[in-house]
């Protein structure tokens, strides 16, 4: 896995003002997205700015090999990457759904949003439950409203497997959902 360090050695491409400008303006637009992408993998917000800032080294390192129009894409199959090593790296396992329940609460002030909030935490939840595999692909088309292109590159997939993938994936959090709202019809009634 890349560090800081690696940066520093003598054989790491170094970056000219020109190229660091360029990143900026290029890639640094993106950063929220990336983060909100890492929080999705992660389900973890230290976690994820563990991932992103990472992945922004990464991308910085192999900026002059970025030879795209479109960074936002590129920058996202970095972020995946980086997570998947470092979920190799620590064999983690994803959390208890009680925990990720808990944390995907966060947002607008209750008294002024209390609906909104409460339809956010069902499917953050339900969203939080599914396997990593489904979760990043409606990620990345629902929330990060990329194209199928865009995330067949991110994910290094055909577009046709995409497509099939984030139907499949989209029926199983409607399932998910109607299991929760079931279950809190439930322990309402």
């Amino acid at each position: 896995m890349g560090s800081i360090s690696d940066l520093l050695k003598p054989d790491a491409p170094c970056p000219d003002g020109a190229t660091a400008e360029r990143f900026q303006v290029v890639v640094l637009p993106h950063l929220d997205a990336a983060f909100r992408f890492a929080r999705h993998l992660t389900r973890d917000p230290v976690e994820a700015q563990d991932v992103v800032q990472e992945a922004m080294l990464r991308a910085f390192r192999y900026f002059h090999a970025f030879r795209g129009e479109e960074a936002r894409p590129w920058l996202m199959r970095i972020v995946r990457n980086t997570w998947i090593d470092f979920r190799t790296c620590d064999g983690a396992n994803d959390e208890p759904l009680e925990v990720v329940a808990d944390r995907a609460t966060e947002g607008p002030d209750p008294e002024q949003s209390a609906l909104v909030d409460d339809r956010r935490r069902h499917v953050a939840a339900a969203l939080a439950a599914l396997p990593a595999d489904v979760r990043q692909i409606l990620v990345l088309r629902e929330i990060e409203d990329f194209s199928y292109n865009h995330i067949a590159s991110v994910l290094n997939l055909p577009v046709g497997t995409v497509m099939s993938r984030l139907a499949r994936a989209r029926e199983k959090l409607a399932v998910e959902l109607r299991g929760r709202l079931g279950k809190e019809r439930l322990w309402t009634a």
